[in-house]
C-alpha cells in the first residue's frame, strides 16, 4: 500500500513504521502492518502533524495499540492476539505513556471499536456498522436485504462485498 506522505514527515513516517513493521513481523501479521502503516500515514497527513512532538518509539507503540484495540487484539480468541503489556515492553515505554498517547490517536483520527475505516479487512464481515445502511429513511442491516439492493450498495462502494454472494461471510 502506497501513501501520500508529505515530504517533511516522510523521515518522521519512515522512523516510525519501520518500529513499527519489526513489531509486526514478530507478533502481528501483514495485514496489521497494511493498517498500522495507515494510521501513522494519516497522523503524518495532518496539519500540523501530531508526530512532530514526541518521540517514534512511543507514536510506534500507541499506534499498533490503537489498531490493536479497535480490532480486539488483546482478545485470546483472536488469532493474532497480543496484551497491552507486551506492545509497551516492546518498544520500550511505559504502559501509561503509550496508553495516553493511543487515546490521542483514536480521537484525532474518530477511531472507534465499530469503525470500518480501522477494521482489518478479515474483520469487516464481523464490524456490524459495515452492514448497516439508511433506506428510505429506516436503517437497515443490507446482510438482510434482497441481492439487488446489496449489489446497488457494493457498487456505490457503501460495502466491502455483496453478503448474498458470500454467505460464510456475512454472518
Amino acid at each position: 500500500m502506497t501513501q501520500q506522505i508529505p515530504k517533511a514527515m516522510a523521515e518522521k513516517f519512515a522512523a516510525i513504521t519501520s518500529l513499527t513493521d519489526a513489531f509486526c513481523e514478530k507478533m502481528l501479521n501483514e495485514e496489521y502492518r497494511q493498517m498500522i502503516q495507515a494510521v501513522v500515514g494519516a497522523l503524518a497527513r495532518k496539519r500540523p502533524s501530531p508526530l512532530l512532538r514526541g518521540m517514534e518509539k512511543v507514536w510506534a507503540a500507541a499506534a499498533v495499540h490503537a489498531v490493536g484495540r479497535i480490532n480486539f487484539l488483546d482478545d485470546p480468541s483472536q488469532k493474532p492476539h497480543c496484551k497491552s503489556r507486551v506492545i509497551y515492553e516492546f518498544f520500550g515505554i511505559a504502559e501509561s505513556t503509550g496508553q495516553n498517547k493511543s487515546k490521542e490517536i483514536r480521537e484525532a483520527l474518530k477511531m472507534d471499536n465499530f469503525s470500518p475505516k480501522w477494521t482489518l479487512p478479515s474483520r469487516l464481515a464481523d464490524n456490524p456498522m459495515v452492514w448497516m445502511l439508511q433506506v428510505n429513511d429506516i436503517i437497515v442491516d443490507i446482510r438482510r436485504a434482497p441481492v439487488e439492493l446489496q449489489r446497488m450498495a457494493f457498487e456505490k462502494g457503501l460495502i466491502p462485498f455483496i453478503p448474498a454472494e458470500k454467505p460464510e461471510q456475512a454472518e
